[in-house]
């Protein structure tokens, strides 16, 4: 089964690499400079609240946003989906040629062997 890579997106903001400066790589996830910069504003803010205020915070509020503002963000999320689960695949790839079972790997993941082989394998 060849399996193309999707291209690389930070998986906060969903933007393309080649659409920002740098994107930091992270366990199957990526965040780029933009987002980094925001979250830093974001903690600086909330941190003179932290002790009063636990809710999350995030960065464009659902509220906030029109319909077609939300339809417009599916498919790049969708995208990011994509790439976590290419990256997952990766890295099930990588221990499985250092020779760790399909046992070890769905116990792992909280799902059986038959399951890890089922969804990582490539066989049919």
């Amino acid at each position: 089964m060849s399996h193309e890579l999707a291209p690389v997106r930070c998986s906060f903001c969903a933007k393309p690499k080649e659409d920002v400066a740098k994107v930091i790589a992270g366990p199957g996830i990526y965040i780029c400079n933009e987002c980094v910069d925001l979250c830093v504003d974001i903690l600086g803010r909330d941190a003179l609240t932290a002790e009063q205020d636990h809710t999350e915070t995030r960065i464009q509020p659902w509220d906030s946003m029109s319909n077609d503002d939300m339809l417009a963000l599916l498919p790049k999320i969708a995208a990011v989906g994509d790439q976590v689960e290419d990256s997952l695949r990766g890295w099930v790839t990588h221990i499985r040629g250092r020779g760790v079972t399909w046992a070890a790997i769905g116990a792992a993941m909280d799902m059986t062997r038959q399951s890890a082989w089922g969804r990582f394998s490539g066989e049919e």
